[in-house]
């Protein structure tokens, strides 16, 4: 199989895999509905849009550092730090939607965007682009951290440590 078909094929499983949270933890509309707000959260329409696009980001961030790199492997930090950053991203939506914790649901977003930093330091080295595509990726889970604890200040009994 030639470089461009496992390339796509690449894109494509990370893809989704990042996406799987959707359809694994839907949102509980009414819960979601009913929670205090602060007036700039972005309607869930946006957020959905910005995910996919970030998703495929990521993904071709990855892609491109594969292929810059050639067929050696990442080192084992890079992938223990991808590996964190995936599962701290697919937790969110469980903590949130599935547990209604919205304290587990802010550390958790601090997670991912750490891992992001982290990620960007890491892939830096394999490829030029591929650092500036996951830089969209740390804003946004940066801002969504901060939106997630403002949540969780908003509606504090909604948690499920107290």
């Amino acid at each position: 199989m030639n470089k461009v078909i496992k390339g796509i094929l690449l894109f494509l499983l990370i893809y989704g895999l990042f996406s799987i949270a959707g359809f694994l933890f839907p949102i509980d509309q009414e819960w979601y509905n009913s929670l205090d707000k602060p007036s700039w959260t972005p309607p869930g329409s946006v957020i959905g849009i910005v995910w996919a696009v970030l998703f495929a980001f990521i993904s071709l961030s990855i892609v491109l550092a594969w292929s810059s790199k050639g067929e050696e492997s990442f080192p084992p930090l890079f992938w223990i730090v991808l590996i964190i950053n995936y599962v701290t991203n697919q937790l969110f939506s469980f903590f949130q939607f599935e547990m209604k914790d919205l304290l587990l649901a802010t550390v958790d977003t601090f997670l991912v965007a750490v891992t992001t930093g982290i990620l960007i330091i890491l892939i830096r080295k394999y490829n030029k682009v591929s650092p500036w595509l996951l830089v969209p990726y740390l804003l946004w889970t940066t801002f969504a951290t901060y939106l997630a604890f403002t949540f969780y200040r908003l509606n504090p009994t909604e948690t499920f440590l107290m």
